[in-house]
């Protein structure tokens, strides 16, 4: 940035503590557990951060104001995120900075994200606020840096177990429709059960068939059931 601007500049600088002051995130997820994660790590990274939980939100949060970073999910109840992020890169006031993440195999996950035209890839879970603030950071221009050595934190957030308790209790809503939109329950339940390392919900989520008839609907009810009185055990 030109000196003789940087004194009209009233946007918070960053520092070595909180490398993302100045940075205003928009998350676009599903998932109130991995929105929770992003935004303690947000927070203590000194990032304003925004979210939305579909493409029609996201889409009128972009009608209003423009963030710095975009971070957007692949699986979202009204489409992919990848129509998005490619509907994104493509504009002329493009955002300074898109990522997009999954829970999906890492792999093809990134390489479905970049070839749409996003800077980089976030793959879930993301709880480490140094490899948060890093695959933010590596995509910012010079002038958006800390100045001098950054403080490199290796603390891991633990999103409020609400949040996770919210995320159950919408599969269960979505499971009780008449006709539930398997494919997406599927890859939100698998998304979920792999944030909070739950390898048995992410096993059945794996397995959910396409009809998902009375039995396996009865039998994925009773294990979310218990995942939601386990979790108000916990709280």
């Amino acid at each position: 940035m030109d000196d003789r601007l940087a004194e009209f500049d009233l946007r918070p600088q960053p520092t070595a503590e909180r490398p993302l002051l100045g940075v205003t995130i928009l998350v676009v997820e599903d998932s109130r557990y991995a929105s929770e994660a992003i935004r303690l790590m947000s927070l203590r990274s000194g990032a304003r951060l925004r979210r939305a939980d579909c493409l029609a939100s996201a889409e009128r949060h972009l009608n209003v104001y423009s963030p710095t970073v975009a971070i957007i999910d692949l699986g979202l109840p009204d489409g992919s995120g990848l129509d998005l992020i490619a509907s994104m890169a493509a504009t002329k006031q493009r955002v300074q900075v898109i990522l997009g993440t999954s829970g999906a195999e890492r792999e093809a996950a990134e390489a479905a994200v970049l070839a749409s035209g996003a800077d980089g890839f976030i793959p879930k879970p993301v709880s480490s606020v140094a490899a948060y603030q890093e695959a933010i950071l590596a995509h910012l221009p010079h002038a958006q840096q800390p100045n001098g050595p950054r403080v490199v934190t290796t603390v891991n957030v633990d999103p409020d177990p609400l949040a996770l308790r919210e995320d159950l209790s919408h599969a269960m809503d979505l499971l009780a429709l008449e006709r539930p939109p398997v494919g997406y329950l599927r890859r939100f339940l698998i998304g979920v059960a792999r944030g909070v390392k739950d390898s048995s919900l992410e096993d059945h989520a794996a397995r959910m068939s396409e009809t998902l008839g009375a039995p396996d609907r009865a039998a994925l009810r009773a294990i979310l059931s218990g995942r939601i009185q386990a979790v108000g055990a916990v709280v």
